[in-house]
């Protein structure tokens, strides 16, 4: 990825390397530390095979996840989140935080809609 290939806008940014609900619930999940690919298929339940590994892959050439090869049969491959990518917590611990909100808003609505 090259600097150019970005907008200028930072929050731009921010949405291109997150782009999909399955970026972020790759990181939320590899926030806990490494995981191998059937592990992060069957904790995000119904994601195919094929776009986990186009995220991953994405995600990896963006430089926000590591992915190691182990030399063995069957093969095994764990990734792990860079630094860059752990830095991204932050934002999703606020998305948390927001959508809990939002939440109790909700409640909050429906409760008042019932007096």
């Amino acid at each position: 990825m090259e600097l150019k290939e970005f907008p200028q806008c930072p929050v731009e940014t921010t949405l291109k390397l997150l782009s999909n609900k399955w970026k972020v619930l790759i990181i939320r999940d590899l926030l806990n530390g490494t995981k191998r690919f059937g592990e992060l298929k069957k904790a995000l339940g119904t994601i195919t095979q094929k776009v986990l590994t186009t995220n991953l892959r994405d995600m990896e050439e963006y430089g926000l996840v590591a992915r190691k090869v182990y030399a063995q049969i069957p093969p095994k491959v764990e990734y792990t989140l860079t630094d860059i990518g752990y830095s991204l917590g932050g934002i999703l611990d606020s998305m948390a935080d927001w959508g809990s909100g939002y939440k109790e808003y909700l409640k909050l609505i429906e409760k008042q809609k019932r007096k």
